[in-house]
């Protein structure tokens, strides 16, 4: 067994605290990564303290994990020692039902194996990034680029594929004129990607000093969502809107600066359920549906495709031992913009 430190949350109105666990020994087709750092997602906030229900605990949060390989087992082929390398949401899956097949492992009919707050394919319970080491099957681990800032690319392990996955689904590209509703961890990586895939590109913010950083992040204006007039001036603008935000908020009110045959995408899940005016979408045969991650297939072309037009996140370093500072303003918006763990805190 490899003797892990981590920190994890005893209970869901716990603070964090230092953990001691033991990561299983390489089987022959492991890879044992030595994490350097773990970007911290809204879910990771929500989870920790059972707001969505079924949490666990101790529970060791974290799914956006990147670091350097040190061991492989005997029939390891993707990865060697030394690599970079990364470990997104999921962990294993059954591999043999039909999503498996087809290469959306986080469809599984048996349950897929998420990286923390779940169990693993023997029914022990899965611990997550906020640790200085994980053991996983390399069907589940992700290559990375040598010499790539790895800090920056970490939150493309969630945020990235988040976003990259229903913005590919939805065919975006030159003529689309796209709106990304959230200017937060999800929403600035969205606005980077959409501009990359040439779309034209809003971001409808409830902020109005949010406008600069959408700009320079990408967007081609910004639309301030409070402003009733600037929302009645986009009415039938929009091909498609990415939504990622996870707080309550009017989604009718989206879907009206839709055009017929538009499309909204949920990506942010609020504790509080939103209601929807069903005209809004039958009269205009607009489409409202949602999406989690992707394959890892999926997760791997994401990466390579930021890889290869230097798309990362942007981000601010914190150590371990500031994390539960770093949720409480997470919570409160204030991060630019996505929190990511510096595991050297932790050796």
């Amino acid at each position: 067994m490899i003797a892990t430190r981590a920190y994890a949350v005893p209970g869901p109105s716990k603070p964090m605290v230092p953990f001691s666990l033991e990561r299983r020994d390489p089987g022959p087709r492991d890879v044992v990564i030595e994490i350097r750092y773990c970007g911290i997602c809204h879910s990771d906030v929500h989870q920790a303290r059972d707001e969505w229900g079924g949490s666990t605990y101790p529970m060791v949060p974290g799914h956006e994990i990147v670091g350097e390989v040190s061991a492989v087992g005997a029939e390891v082929r993707k990865l060697r020692a030394g690599d970079l390398a990364g470990v997104g949401c999921m962990v294993d899956s059954c591999r043999a039902c039909a999503y498996c097949r087809r290469g959306e492992e986080q469809f599984c009919a048996d349950g897929a194996s998420f990286t923390y707050n779940s169990e693993d394919r023997h029914g022990q319970p899965t611990y997550g990034g906020y640790s200085t080491c994980i053991v996983v099957d390399e069907a589940f681990a992700l290559r990375l680029p040598p010499g790539c800032d790895l800090a920056r690319v970490a939150p493309l392990l969630c945020a990235g594929i988040t976003t990259y996955s229903p913005l590919k689904r939805a065919g975006v590209g030159p003529g689309k004129r796209v709106g990304i509703v959230g200017l937060g961890g999800l929403g600035h990586v969205a606005v980077k990607l959409a501009r990359s895939l040439g779309a034209e590109v809003a971001v409808l913010t409830t902020s109005a000093k949010k406008r600069e950083d959408a700009l320079a992040l990408g967007a081609h204006e910004v639309i301030v969502s409070k402003d009733a007039a600037a929302m009645e001036a986009q009415r039938g603008r929009f091909d498609y809107l990415l939504d990622t935000v996870s707080a309550p908020h009017d989604l009718d009110a989206l879907l009206d600066t839709l055009a017929p045959d538009g499309e909204l995408t949920l990506v942010g899940l609020p504790t509080e359920s939103p209601t929807v005016e069903p005209g809004k979408l039958v009269l205009k045969r607009r489409r409202l549906g949602g999406s989690l991650i992707g394959g890892i297939a999926e997760t791997q072309e994401m990466l390579d495709y930021c890889a290869a037009r230097g798309i990362v996140a942007d981000v601010e370093l914190i150590p371990m031992q500031k994390v539960e500072a770093a949720y409480e303003r997470l919570v409160r918006g204030d991060v630019k913009y996505r929190f990511v763990i510096d595991l050297a805190s932790l050796r």
